[in-house]
């Protein structure tokens, strides 16, 4: 697969009344995991929104391109289809409509030489278990209403298996590790590690805390404080916050 990149360029997001992200510039290409730390109300679950398209925020300057399309002038649903999905912070219920229903329509048809090639979009659920089964994801829910009656580590779950039934160029993890336990969080990071060598995944990590990076190995680490990148570096750089915390970055 060849080389893509997700690039957000100076980009100005603004709630009425209030500047929240004042000029983010990174670049994640394919394969590789960036992670973005900060603390709360720093901006980074509005990254995220922005990213994926969600209303109510005004942009105010900058660009977001994936593989050179403009994301900012797409609804959502291009967005996805342009290869971009979104682990939420807090997935929400949808009543009547299973996950499996949901991820048939979603994705309509897999590639020759994956798991379930030629198959039609009923038939999805073979990837669907295959994937449920990699993460410890309780076959019993796949057919049940989307995240009803869901934990919040199960609905974490359920957001990792989507991504490996989709198959995005790129995947923001909005605090995916909040409400999972420790074997919970192993399986999730373990697959959303996986997926950067099988199909060249591009990760942007969204979390608090240093424990989903000891996972997912970032290759890039980014401090987000008030709006602005205000730290970037290695590994370590996630040590080092966890030790001594975000008071030197605000």
């Amino acid at each position: 697969m060849s080389t893509g990149e997700l690039r957000i360029e100076g980009l100005r997001v603004a709630i009425p009344g209030r500047e929240i992200l004042r000029g983010i510039s990174l670049t994640v290409r394919t394969g590789e995991v960036h992670a973005v730390m900060g603390p709360i109300g720093s901006g980074k679950s509005t990254l995220a929104h922005v990213l994926m398209g969600r209303s109510g925020y005004e942009i105010l300057g900058g660009t977001v391109t994936l593989d050179g399309i403009d994301l900012l002038s797409l609804p959502t649903w291009q967005r996805a289809r342009a290869g971009l999905f979104l682990a939420m912070q807090q997935p929400i219920e949808v009543p009547g409509v299973s996950l499996a229903r949901t991820l048939a329509a979603s994705r309509p048809e897999i590639p020759a030489g994956e798991i379930g090639a030629g198959e039609k979009a009923s038939r999805v659920r073979v990837r669907l278990r295959s994937e449920a089964n990699r993460i410890g994801f309780d076959a019993r829910f796949l057919e049940r209403s989307l995240n009803m009656d869901l934990s919040g580590g199960e609905r974490k779950r359920n957001e990792t298996l989507q991504m490996g039934v989709l198959r995005p160029r790129f995947a923001i993890l909005d605090e995916i590790d909040s409400g999972l336990d420790v074997d919970a969080l192993e399986a999730v990071g373990r697959r959303v590690e996986e997926a950067t060598t099988e199909w060249d995944l591009g990760v942007l990590a969204i979390t608090h805390f240093r424990r989903l990076l000891d996972v997912l190995r970032p290759d890039v680490v980014h401090v987000l404080s008030d709006g602005r990148i205000v730290a970037t570096g290695e590994r370590e750089l996630a040590e080092l916050v966890d030790r001594t915390g975000y008071a030197e970055y605000a």
